[in-house]
């Protein structure tokens, strides 16, 4: 699953020339055999919960669906593990 917070967070940093990704994002995922992992009023509650180990308000996002939906997270971000989340850390 990719979470919609990580595609908005995608299509942001492309617009401001800090990240590189293919104009056909959602297709790539879709045809990656990945599905899209919409935000809920549920996740931003969750969200808006958390402690404030980590600021940014995709993070937060991502790690809140991943909690809610019983889901690993990857990721390299040295923050992540201070949640209560399953986590496949990228090196």
């Amino acid at each position: 699953m990719v979470s919609a917070a990580a595609v908005w967070e995608i299509a942001i940093k492309k617009a401001v020339g800090r990240l590189e990704a293919p104009d056909n994002l959602l297709e790539v995922i879709t045809t990656s055999d990945f599905q899209t992992l919409e935000i809920t009023a549920s996740h931003a509650l969750l969200a808006g919960g958390l402690p404030p180990h980590h600021s940014d308000p995709f993070d937060r996002m991502m790690i809140a669906q991943a909690s809610a939906e019983n889901l690993t997270l990857v990721s390299i971000d040295g923050r992540f593990p201070q949640y209560d989340v399953e986590l496949l850390p990228l090196s």
